[in-house]
């Protein structure tokens, strides 16, 4: 998985991630971060973290996430944890988004979980 492989119906991963925080901005998503991970595994090359204001506004975020991607020709390949889970995971295969209520995104941390990763890498 590259950036020079287009994804399902020909979206490169730069028009994936564009559709992905075009929808989260209309959507009102909060604190909207890109993690880079290419190369570091071999499941995607991007991962997004937002944060929403309730279950409610996750499973909203979620389901226009889909609906767009679909329509764009990238359905996704898994949604995990809808219905009034603190975290939503929609899989896009060239961007994971991560949607987050405030407090699991603060317990969690995934930003510091993968600057430690490249941390620990750099210093092997």
């Amino acid at each position: 998985m590259t950036t020079a492989t287009p994804s399902t119906d020909g979206l490169s991963p730069r028009q994936v991630h564009d559709l992905v925080i075009t929808v989260l901005e209309d959507m009102k998503a909060v604190d909207i971060s890109i993690i880079d991970v290419k190369g570091k595994n071999s499941l995607t090359d991007e991962m997004v973290i937002a944060s929403g204001t309730s279950s409610r506004h996750l499973s909203a975020l979620a389901d226009d996430l889909v609906k767009k991607a679909k329509q764009a020709g990238v359905p996704p390949l898994g949604v995990e944890g809808k219905n009034g889970s603190d975290w939503v995971l929609v899989d896009l295969n060239d961007v994971i988004v991560h949607l987050m209520l405030p407090r699991a995104r603060l317990f969690y941390n995934l930003e510091k979980l993968w600057s430690a990763s490249e941390a620990q890498r750099k210093e092997s």
